[in-house]
């Protein structure tokens, strides 16, 4: 199993980060990926990365939750770190809406920006949207030309949603505990669009599977979300493993 996204490298595992990424493993996670949210995170993720090579895999990009009114300062220091070394991935880039829309002029330049430095270098982005799918779509209409990649993380949009997003050829769906709420109604979602470009993450500490729903989540729960996806399409856990890891690898360019 790969965990596409997980922001293990945060305050809330600094007391049992070893036993949380050695529980990840004997449940069978061969892979984390950790996104950025901002400047404050950037030593975080980096040190983590390096602490666990080859496990722990960090990207680099400007949460839009921390877009205020030093945003240029912090796109600058965003820049800065893809050019220093090498990450997997531009993010956790995007829009959100959901609790203020204060600053959706800047996010959305802040997100146009991103995408634009993902195309340039050839790597895959992960993008952050809640309460913002039609801001999203605009903004990736003015990029996209076919060579961008990504993933629309945490997706719980409707079916129409879906079925744009996956209109992006190259981009996928990363699916996490949501799917195993009762009342999302994203089984029903993605019953319609099928299995063929799903990954699969955490979000950890967020959003936990049941029967973990309000508890801090972790890599070793992807397994829950792996199990439902395989009773929505009616596989087996083994084989919708299969799929998302493929995707996940070809994606990100990993090595299994």
């Amino acid at each position: 199993m790969i965990d596409t996204h997980s922001h293990i490298y945060l305050p809330e595992f600094d007391e049992d980060r070893a036993e949380i990424i050695a529980n990840a493993k004997k449940a069978g996670v061969q892979k984390v990926l950790m996104p950025n949210i901002d400047g404050q995170s950037i030593r975080s993720v980096i040190s983590v990365e390096e602490e666990y090579p080859g496990f722990c895999y960090a990207m680099m990009g400007l949460h839009p939750t921390s877009v205020k009114g030093d945003y240029q300062e912090q796109l600058a220091n965003t820049e800065y770190w893809l050019n220093q070394q090498e990450f997997i991935a531009v993010g956790e880039i995007g829009i959100d809406l959901y609790w203020d829309k204060t600053w959706e002029r800047e996010q959305r330049e802040v997100f146009r920006t991103q995408l634009k430095w993902a195309k340039k270098m050839g790597k895959p982005v992960v993008i952050h949207v809640r309460d913002a799918f039609e801001a999203v779509f605009q903004e990736l209409d003015k990029v996209y030309d076919g060579t961008l990649k990504g993933v629309f993380h945490s997706f719980s949009g409707n079916k129409s949603q879906a079925r744009r997003a996956l209109e992006y050829q190259g981009f996928m769906l990363g699916i996490n505990g949501i799917v195993t709420f009762k009342n999302s109604n994203l089984d029903k979602v993605l019953a319609e669009v099928g299995p063929e470009r799903l990954m699969v993450e955490t979000d950890a500490p967020y959003l936990a599977p049941v029967p973990y729903r309000g508890k801090r989540n972790q890599p070793a729960y992807l397994k829950h979300t792996l199990d439902k996806l395989a009773d929505i399409f009616e596989v087996t856990p083994e084989q919708m493993n299969d799929l998302t890891t493929e995707n996940a690898v070809r994606l990100f360019g990993l090595d299994v």
